[in-house]
């Protein structure tokens, strides 16, 4: 693991300087410091694992990199002030907010700001690579099961729901954006009023109705609230076609972070923390489980797939 030390050396724009820093809490594979200059300005070192990538758990440093610097264009991701590519870290922008939490994501109030920052996020510059759900899911299912890591009992009976989904969302497919992908509650940040997006250790362009599924997912929206998130997104454009892929990209959401947090359990956890990715992913299958067994999925698939409606 490198030490932090050692990069604080290594970043120019502190050349010279005595700065102190300390860890940012919250995050699940890269090591994340809060630094503060000899002026009291505060910013972000982000000094990324190779081995989460190399573990399938994140895309490469260098796309990482690049996306986020993507992100930054946008106006939604923290602005970058230094790259070190060799280490691999950035030096971000502190964002002086307040970071949300699965409730407050859920608040009426909040959801249409979610929406908004995921606009913003979507329309601005293209990511490096492309980012598909279910080949994430496949990628991390051959990981599990070239290192005999532990799934939950059910899971390998259950893939065959899983491509039926794949296939309804596949008949009437969307253009791609540049999308975050893995928007936990925690990597919202609210800056006096607008809400910013950090972490893009998942990103690449993907169908935007992922991200508002996963979005759901991560702070376990029940269907109305991810039908408000999808009317905040679309607008004018919503249609039940729309509602519907947002809802079964909650469920591949679950599905496919399963098994992130098998892989993180199995191949990378860390012994000093105490931050339990077994009992993640049993709660991800869980959720996923519940929305497979629910009497209206194959109605969310016609819908999805555009040969029914939604409504009456």
């Amino acid at each position: 693991m490198v030490r932090v030390e050692d990069v604080l050396g290594r970043v120019s724009m502190w050349a010279g300087q005595t700065v102190t820093h300390g860890p940012l809490t919250g995050g699940l594979s890269h090591q994340i410091w809060r630094v503060i200059d000899m002026r009291g300005r505060s910013f972000v070192l982000r000094v990324l694992e190779p081995a989460v990538s190399a573990a399938g758990l994140g895309v490469p440093p260098p796309l990482e990199i690049e996306n986020t610097l993507h992100a930054a264009e946008s106006g939604v991701g923290a602005r970058v002030y230094e790259v070190l590519p060799d280490v691999p870290a950035l030096v971000l922008e502190f964002l002086p907010g307040r970071t949300l939490d699965p409730a407050a994501v859920r608040e009426a109030a909040t959801i249409p700001r979610v929406a908004a920052a995921c606009r913003r996020l979507h329309a601005g510059p293209r990511f490096a690579n492309d980012f598909d759900i279910t080949v994430k899911l496949h990628e991390l299912l051959d990981i599990c099961r070239r290192n005999d890591l532990r799934l939950p009992a059910d899971y390998l009976d259950r893939l065959s729901t899983v491509e039926k989904v794949r296939a309804a969302l596949a008949a009437a497919p969307l253009n791609t954006v540049p999308c975050h992908n893995d928007l936990l509650a925690e990597n919202f940040i609210d800056v006096a009023g607008t809400i910013r997006i950090v972490d893009y250790q998942l990103s690449g362009n993907n169908d935007p109705t992922f991200e508002l599924g996963d979005i759901a997912a991560e702070a376990d929206f029940d269907p109305d609230r991810a039908g408000a998130l999808a009317a905040a997104y679309f607008g004018s454009e919503l249609n039940s076609a729309l509602i519907a892929r947002v809802r079964l990209n909650l469920l591949l959401s679950n599905a496919t972070w399963t098994l992130w947090f098998s892989v993180h359990h199995g191949l990378l956890r860390n012994p000093e923390s105490d931050f339990d990715y077994w009992a993640e992913a049993a709660d991800k299958w869980a959720q996923a489980v519940r929305d497979m067994d629910a009497p209206d999925l194959g109605r969310l698939m016609e819908a999805a797939a555009g040969r029914t409606s939604l409504h009456p």
